[in-house]
Parts: C-alpha cells; sequence; structure tokens
C-alpha cells in the first residue's frame, strides 16, 4: 500500500505508526508509538494522521485485497458488527452519550461499523465507518470543526453495513454468506435487500419478530420454535471460544410457502445446554440444500467479529486512539486493520507450515 503515499515522509511515518501499533505497549498513542520508533515528539504520527496527503480509502481497499489474498476462500463469511469506543468531552467527531456493547451501558463513546471476513484460514477486519449521530448530523458548523464534510449525511448503523457489503461485492470479495446480530437483523429492508441479491445470509432477530410460514400464514418466531418437538434440537458445537467449546442445542423449521431460485428459507433456533430458558432466533435465507449445521456454522461465526475486535484492541491499538478529526479517525482505523491483517497472514502461513510439517511427519514411520 506504499503507493498510496506520495511522499516518503508520510510513507515512512505510516510504517512507523503500524510498527507501534504491533509493539508491545500498554497504550499506543502518538506519544508512546513516537517513542517508540525513535521521535522525540509525536508531531510527524499526528501529521499523518491529520494533515498528510494520503488516501485512506485506498489504503482500506489494499487492506481488503490483502485479507483475501491471504485467507480469502470460497465459502468464507462476511460479518458485520459495531463497537464503542470510550471518550471523554464533546469534541471528537461522532462522540455523545450512547449505549456501546463495549461497556454494556451508556457512555460518552463514538461508535464504530464494521465488516469483518472470516474462512478456515482466519479472520479479519476488512472495512469500518464512523457512526455519526443526528445530534452531530444536525449541526453542520460542529461538523465542519471536526472534519466532517457537508456531503455527509446521517446513515443508521445497518445503512453503513449495506455500503460495506457493497464495496466488498463490487470488489469481488469471495463469500458464501453473511451474519450479523440482531440490531441489523431486525431491519427487514436488509433482509428484503439481501434476498433481492441472492447473498445467503444468517441474521439473528428479537424474539417477536414475525415471519410467513410455509402455510402462508404470520407467526412469531419464538411461537414456531416453541411448537417444535424435542427430537428437532439437535447438540452441535459452535466452535471454540474464549472459555472452551461453544456447545448448544440448535433447532430449524422451514417458512415460506414458495422457495425460488433453489434458495429456501428458516427459522433457526439457538438454545443453552444450561439454561433452556435462554433462546437466540435468527431468519435464514440460502441454498435450499443448507444443511442444520451449515445454518449453525454461520450463526456461530458472528462470535469471530467480537474476537476480532479484542485482538485489534489488545494487539493492534485499535481503541488506543487520541484524534478528534473524521478523517483522523478513519486514518487510524485502517492503520490498525492493517496491522490486524498483517497479523492475520502472519497466523495463516505458521498454520499453513504447521499443517505441512503435520503432513509430511505422518507420511513416514
Amino acid at each position: 500500500m506504499a503507493h498510496h503515499f506520495g511522499r516518503s515522509e508520510p510513507r515512512e511515518r505510516a510504517l512507523d505508526y503500524m510498527t507501534g501499533l504491533l509493539a508491545p505497549l500498554e497504550r499506543k498513542n502518538g506519544w508512546t508509538v513516537s517513542e517508540q520508533v525513535g521521535q522525540v515528539r509525536p508531531d510527524s504520527i499526528q501529521r499523518l494522521l491529520n494533515h498528510s496527503e494520503w488516501d485512506q480509502d485506498a489504503v482500506r481497499d489494499d487492506v481488503r485485497a490483502y485479507v483475501v489474498e491471504t485467507i480469502g476462500a470460497a465459502d468464507g463469511i462476511l460479518i458485520g458488527d459495531d463497537t464503542g469506543f470510550l471518550k471523554k468531552g464533546t469534541r471528537s467527531a461522532g462522540v455523545q452519550r450512547q449505549y456501546t456493547g463495549t461497556a454494556g451501558k451508556t457512555e460518552n463513546c463514538q461508535i464504530g461499523t464494521f465488516l469483518a471476513y472470516a474462512s478456515a484460514k482466519g479472520r479479519a477486519l476488512i472495512d469500518r465507518e464512523l457512526y455519526l449521530p443526528k445530534s452531530w448530523t444536525g449541526d453542520r458548523e460542529r461538523c465542519r470543526a471536526a472534519g466532517i464534510a457537508d456531503e455527509v449525511a446521517f446513515a443508521t448503523k445497518t445503512e453503513h453495513f449495506k455500503q460495506m457489503l457493497r464495496r466488498a461485492i463490487d470488489a469481488g470479495v469471495p463469500f458464501a454468506w453473511v451474519t450479523a446480530d440482531e440490531a441489523y437483523g431486525q431491519a427487514k429492508h436488509l433482509r428484503v435487500w439481501l434476498e433481492e441479491r441472492r447473498i445467503a445470509h444468517v441474521l439473528a432477530v428479537k424474539v417477536n419478530d414475525t415471519v410467513t410460514t410455509s402455510c402462508g400464514e404470520q407467526a412469531r418466531v419464538d411461537d414456531l420454535i416453541a411448537a417444535l418437538p424435542r427430537q428437532a434440537w439437535k447438540r452441535i458445537s459452535g466452535g471454540q471460544g474464549a472459555h472452551g467449546e461453544r456447545i448448544y442445542d440448535w433447532a430449524r423449521i422451514a417458512i415460506r410457502p414458495v422457495w425460488e431460485n433453489g434458495f429456501g428459507h428458516w427459522v433457526l433456533a439457538r438454545r443453552s445446554v444450561s439454561d433452556p430458558t435462554e433462546i437466540a432466533h435468527y431468519i435464514c435465507y440460502g441454498p435450499a440444500a443448507s444443511r442444520l449445521k451449515d445454518l449453525v456454522k454461520v450463526a456461530a461465526a458472528r462470535w469471530v467479529v467480537e474476537e476480532s475486535f479484542q485482538v485489534a484492541k489488545n494487539e493492534c491499538g485499535l481503541d488506543h486512539y487520541q484524534v478528534r478529526l473524521y478523517p483522523a479517525w478513519y486514518r487510524h482505523i485502517t492503520l490498525a486493520m492493517a496491522a490486524l491483517a498483517y497479523l492475520t497472514a502472519v497466523r495463516a502461513e505458521e498454520a499453513t507450515k504447521g499443517a505441512a510439517q503435520t503432513t509430511s511427519t505422518s507420511s513416514y514411520p
């Protein structure tokens, strides 16, 4: 991505910045990163994020291409989610008191919406948007002071998700499924948009969401699942998590009276083994031959984005920035995503070497 930095100074500072983001520092801000790379003051780092001429969206595109090159697969999964960045004050672009899952409550923060990519080879963040509440987009003077152009209008997180999906599709990113939590799945216009493009998806929804049954009637998803017989439930692993294997009971029921173009529709449910009253619901659309375990794999992939956020924050300084301007937020986040993509590529390469060594060793007594 070096060619996106027209001059040597910002090109060198970008490399310094990414080196600092990958360094074992407790906090990765302008001062600590500058000290790590031998700079007395953070002026050059701040200039890189705030004033230097380079295209952060072009770099984002290169990061996405690099992720596809290193871990891309035809059965890849695109995952949408957002995360909060706790902030003080009122001047940072998009900041206000709003709910964030990062803190589990309403806090003064910024919210970033992200698109993650996952395959059997690894996972990484490939796109990002900063959510601007109406308190910001309705005050153009405040926006200008934070570097937000007049043409940047209010957009919901779901609309950001669609924008990022469009960019991934236009770029030819290989994937088979899309998934997201109920904050996105409850938006019926998103599900319609995906169906119109024949994009297979497993989206979490609220318990009171309604669907059209195979008989053509309207029903709540939780009522449909509650009526299933005991034998409809299958205990399936959702993969490894931070605390071990994620084991749940899963069930599905077909919906819609007509399936078209070889695609089917289902309501999927995930039930806690330890507390059977704890049930999550999903609305699914995909190839008619999809098995229960196929839908489970996609639903479980949503946890991947949470793990990506954790690694990006802990190892790549995703949330350690000290910038206020709108373009600077995108620049920091993009370079942190590039650092995460690098770690992902290294891990994938090492896994390939390990598999090759295992295969080679096992071939000989």
